[in-house]
């Protein structure tokens, strides 16, 4: 069985037999392979992407613990993949320098105050704050805007959208898209 550093070493690789110039890694939560992955994929010639798989908390501050309820009915505790109304989750990447920088403090100031369960959560004030240089997409189905639409919440779907949209800029805010053979997405 090979160890993390020789599976990214093979993984550097196949990206580099495959001609693909650039590969990303997201986190969950926080950045702690960050490094190595920025250091091998640099050995490499690999261009490295470092991103996050964000937390957010749902609307409210991040230091307050409330879970949210979109719906009032018990058709959301079925369907919110995304810790019980506690966060939903947003794709983070950094494409400069700046971006980098943006996300490490980001991250880090979500880390000292507002861990929730295990992982810190960002909220739209850190996110508006750190957003020059990410891209953001609208993450996983445990995002805000998936778990609305899978609500029937259609028009708030489109309102957190817009809201990202505005934070991150219509040029870096993507709909992100996941086909793995569940129901979910």
């Amino acid at each position: 069985m090979l160890d993390g550093a020789a599976r990214l070493t093979e993984l550097f690789e196949e990206t580099n037999r495959l001609g693909m110039p650039a590969l990303a890694t997201t986190d969950h939560g926080y950045l702690f392979g960050a490094f190595d992955f920025w250091k091998k994929a640099t050995d490499a010639g690999v261009r490295p992407i470092i991103g996050v798989e964000a937390y957010v908390t749902p609307g409210t501050a991040r230091t307050d613990k409330t879970r949210v309820k979109w719906r009032s009915d018990e058709s959301q505790r079925g369907d919110d993949v995304s810790g019980g109304g506690a966060y939903t989750h947003m794709t983070l990447l950094s494409y400069n320098n700046q971006g980098m920088r943006n996300l490490f403090r980001a991250s880090s100031l979500a880390s000292l105050d507002s861990v929730f369960g295990k992982y810190p959560r960002l909220d739209r004030e850190l996110l508006n704050e750190y957003h020059p240089g990410l891209i953001a997409t609208t993450g996983c189905p445990s995002g805000e805007v998936q778990t609305k639409l899978r609500l029937g919440l259609y028009n708030e779907a489109r309102a957190a959208a817009a809201e990202f949209q505005d934070i991150f800029g219509a040029e870096n805010y993507f709909c992100e898209l996941m086909d793995h053979g569940l129901d979910i997405e």
